[in-house]
């Protein structure tokens, strides 16, 4: 037996080891460019096969565009004629300034709000223009039938908030703490409760149609509702809770009508289905 070992082992230099490394490297950066071309073409070969992607694509980037560019006009506009309805927004209130950037602050803040609620009813419509390819009969038919109720019913919550919850609340807070306290309240504190007290609301005024629209795809019934309603309560009674200041008169203003939507909501199924049952 060879005390040395195998004759027929290869003898490798270090330069040879090197040499070997650098052409594993090259070999391995080859090997994922071809995977990437392979990714490629395939990707290519999907888009090639499916050109209504592609068009959907464009479309959504098409939409978006024009949200965009109707958002920015109207909060340019908003922008440029603030002194206009500034003393509208503010009620008359005396607001302290605690800095110069606190200026900037609040008057984006209210421009940016008034811009995107200007900004709803074309939203609406790009939105609805982009969905509607992919919608079938029903969904196409309750959507453009009960869109401008949407509309409707955000702005009658928004309006509910500022004319209603908003003043009751700010009286009481503001008297609340008179009691112990000079109340001096800062500007952006105040656009911060306002916008508290009315965008939220605005869109849980839209559960009659949300339900609706749940019921005419099959996924609610007016029965299932009833079941529900104790825990139903107690959710919109959780949700106007962390929507509304904390004090019970504002949940309570706010949670006396949505518990009637929610009333509302179970007779307009109810009404739907007989009407479908009688058609059918």
């Amino acid at each position: 037996m060879d005390p040395y070992g195998d004759h027929n082992r290869k003898i490798v230099s270090p330069l040879d080891k090197v040499r070997t490394e650098i052409e594993e490297a090259i070999a391995e950066s080859e090997g994922e460019e071809s995977a990437s071309k392979v990714a490629n073409e395939e990707n290519e070969l999907v888009l090639e096969s499916d050109p209504s992607l592609v068009d959907h694509l464009t479309d959504l980037r098409k939409q978006l565009v024009k949200s965009a560019a109707v958002f920015l006009f109207f909060l340019i506009a908003v922008f440029s004629s603030i002194n206009l309805w500034f003393p509208y927004i503010t009620r008359d209130h005396e607001l302290i300034i605690l800095g110069p950037l606190e200026v900037v602050k609040f008057y984006m803040s209210i421009s940016t709000a008034l811009a995107f609620g200007l900004s709803i009813p074309f939203l609406c419509h790009f939105l609805w223009q982009f969905v509607k390819p992919g919608l079938n009969e029903r969904e196409s038919r309750f959507l453009s039938l009960y869109s401008p109720v949407m509309l409707l019913l955000f702005l009658i919550g928004v309006s509910f908030g500022y004319f209603i919850v908003n003043p009751l609340s700010y009286k009481f807070l503001v008297s609340l703490g008179a009691v112990n306290f000079n109340v001096m309240v800062s500007a952006q504190e105040y656009i911060s409760f306002l916008l508290m007290t009315t965008m939220p609301i605005g869109i849980l005024f839209e559960l009659p149609i949300v339900a609706l629209f749940l019921a005419a795809i099959g996924l609610l019934t007016a029965d299932s509702m009833k079941k529900v309603r104790k825990w139903s309560y107690l959710a919109i009674a959780i949700i106007s809770a962390l929507i509304t200041p904390p004090d019970f008169v504002s949940q309570l203003i706010v949670l006396i009508p949505m518990a009637l939507l929610y009333e509302a909501s179970i007779f307009l199924i109810l009404y739907t289905e007989r009407r479908n049952a009688v058609a059918n």
